[in-house]
């Protein structure tokens, strides 16, 4: 299996992606939430300068951020300076939009959008609305300032069938946040494949499927519950918490499929952050620091039983065969994201897969 890193923007960040490339990693990737971290434009434009090789991702970004205008242009502009390695991650906007207290966007417009990406980032005219005023558009200046010639990898952010369902209309590939059941990936797949069949596109297209998750490689006799596996593993367990609490009273059902000692976890986050499931304003509580270093005192939060569905915690031959188990479900690449030391943690993945 592949191996990529997903961090957030920050000033060195191209640091990280030349060490990433002299490990051999095939991938680097970062995140588009714009109120929590910095822009991935202006981060990757950065990473395209320092790098030669590796393939450079926006994760993800969606239309309810970016015009498609805007986001179009944005990539050309980064496959003009790295032709051939830009992937673009697209999706409704899950965490980005509820940062902002709002929801995420429908699939319908998410299909649309992507639709029009494609197609001006592969030279072509695309249908632009704004309320009632529709026009054809297209890039008016091409050369020295975007590359519409190089291919641009599109990547549909799924968690279910629908979302996936559009991957395979629009010949995407997918890609997902913490998702480690096997079963889940072969039913994504399934669904993937069902709608490219009825789809104009080549239904055999190559596209690639990536999990983002975080690893954690145990030295013999060490503790998987420890502070350090918490550590380096909560920002993915908290990350989760904090939407479940955003979501809890709009959506139920989510918190439902929680343990009692989860729904307790996200009873405790709440209240440690002083805001309430219903507040207007839980937003600006509940997502500071998002998917940043977690602070000793939330270690309590990070459950056992959440690290080992979210994240890969064990020992070297452990993992080995859980990515094993991965890799036959169709996953083509393991992107970590690490927080505590991530030059340390990119030479454990390349180790581990490379």
């Amino acid at each position: 299996m592949r191996a990529g890193i997903v961090v957030s923007a920050h000033p060195g960040v191209e640091d990280l992606a030349v060490r990433a490339e002299e490990l051999g990693l095939h991938s680097f990737w970062v995140n588009d939430t714009p109120m929590v971290h910095g822009d991935p434009f202006v981060a990757l434009s950065l990473c395209a300068r320092a790098t030669s090789r590796i393939r450079l991702g926006i994760g993800v970004t969606s239309p309810a951020l970016r015009s498609a205008p805007a986001a179009a242009s944005g990539l050309a502009s980064l496959n003009a300076l790295a032709p051939g390695r830009i992937i673009c991650g697209v999706g409704t906007g899950n965490t980005a939009r509820r940062t902002l207290g709002m929801r995420p966007t429908t699939t319908a417009r998410l299909e649309n959008f992507t639709a029009a990406l494609q197609d001006l980032c592969a030279g072509r005219s695309t249908e632009y609305r704004e309320g009632d005023r529709v026009r054809d558009i297209r890039f008016l200046h091409t050369g020295a300032h975007v590359n519409t010639a190089d291919p641009i990898e599109f990547v549909m952010a799924v968690l279910g069938p629908q979302a996936a369902g559009v991957a395979g209309r629009r010949g995407t590939g997918l890609i997902s946040f913490g998702l480690l059941d096997p079963t889940a990936w072969h039913a994504l797949h399934d669904a993937r494949h069902h709608a490219a069949q009825e789809s104009p596109r080549d239904p055999d297209s190559p596209t690639d499927s990536y999990l983002v998750t975080s690893l954690y490689v145990l030295d013999e006799d060490e503790d998987p519950n420890g502070d350090a596996p918490r550590d380096a593993t909560g920002h993915l367990i908290l990350s989760l918490l904090a939407f479940a609490a955003d979501t809890a009273a709009e959506n139920p059902a989510f918190a439902e499929q929680l343990g009692p000692e989860e729904r307790e976890a996200v009873r405790l986050l709440l209240d440690r952050r002083g805001t309430t499931a219903t507040a207007p304003d839980r937003h600006t509580k509940l997502y500071p620091n998002y998917l940043g270093r977690i602070a000793p005192q939330d270690r309590d939060l990070v459950l056992p039983s959440l690290m080992n569905t979210l994240a890969l915690v064990g020992t070297r031959d452990d993992l080995l065969a859980r990515i094993a188990t991965l890799e036959q479900a169709g996953i083509d690449e393991l992107l970590i994201q690490p927080v505590i030391d991530p030059p340390t943690e990119m030479a454990q993945l390349a180790k581990l897969l490379t």
